[in-house]
């Protein structure tokens, strides 16, 4: 192996570093909102939302990323003069909001089960103490059940965030030069794919621990019950001695 080529790669991916993040933090935070929806819809109780909702996660966790960016990006095209009479050419023909499009309704399929989930496992103890303290409506959403199904959800959460961050490796398909795109224009003009996709797959590696840390700071935040011990027993114990 080239360590030396390997080192002149590695510095020309860190260009597409800034597209991979762009790519995966938008669709993940559109595909959040989107998830949210969703999620209550299941849980609306009404069967038409509640149909809705669970064809579309079906279709969506159901069919391949790669298809629904083919079919996006490639199969709208063919119909172009229906979307220039409605004014959605000029985002359609764009790659990157094609790639942001299907990785947000991708990724908003996943997230929805995992909100759900986190929203079911808030004790229902605790919410009928909140109402018996008076909280009702969003008040208690948000004092009560957001912020419990939060740190039910976030490890699952952490996971498709991650997935996320791999899933941009798609977009190289449709011309967009994240990392995975600079690697194969790399490979084209080298033809040494294995030291290319070593110092790719090194980046995202880097790129993913980096947002497990994150993550798991960001859970120890919303867990102070679980820090308090350690911070409480040491003190006990020197009021004993």
């Amino acid at each position: 192996m080239d360590f030396g080529f390997m080192w002149d790669t590695f510095l020309q991916l860190l260009s597409g570093i800034p597209l991979t993040l762009n790519l995966s933090f938008t669709s993940v935070a559109f595909g959040a909102v989107l998830a949210m929806v969703l999620a209550l819809m299941r849980m609306s109780g009404i069967r038409a939302l509640d149909g809705f909702a669970r064809a579309y996660v079906f279709v969506f966790r159901g069919t391949p990323l790669l298809v629904q960016i083919f079919l996006i990006y490639y199969g709208l095209g063919q119909f172009r003069p229906t979307l220039q009479e409605w004014g959605l050419w000029v985002f359609f023909r764009e790659p990157y909001w094609c790639a942001i499009l299907a990785l947000t309704l991708n990724t908003g399929a996943y997230a929805s089960e995992i909100i759900r989930g986190g929203l079911q496992s808030v004790p229902h103890q605790q919410v009928e103490a909140a109402k018996a303290c008076g909280m009702s409506g969003f008040l208690l959403f948000r004092r009560i059940v957001f912020p419990i199904a939060v740190r039910q959800a976030l490890p699952a959460y952490g996971s498709e965030i991650i997935l996320m961050v791999k899933a941009t490796s798609l977009a190289s398909i449709i011309t967009m030069m994240e990392v995975t795109g600079l690697a194969a224009k790399i490979i084209s003009q080298t033809f040494r794919a294995v030291e290319v996709f070593i110092v790719a797959g090194l980046i995202y590696l880097i790129l993913n621990f980096a947002i497990t840390r994150i993550i798991m700071a960001f859970e120890w935040w919303l867990s102070p019950h679980l820090r308090r011990p350690s911070t409480v027993e040491p003190r006990l114990e020197a009021a004993h001695v």
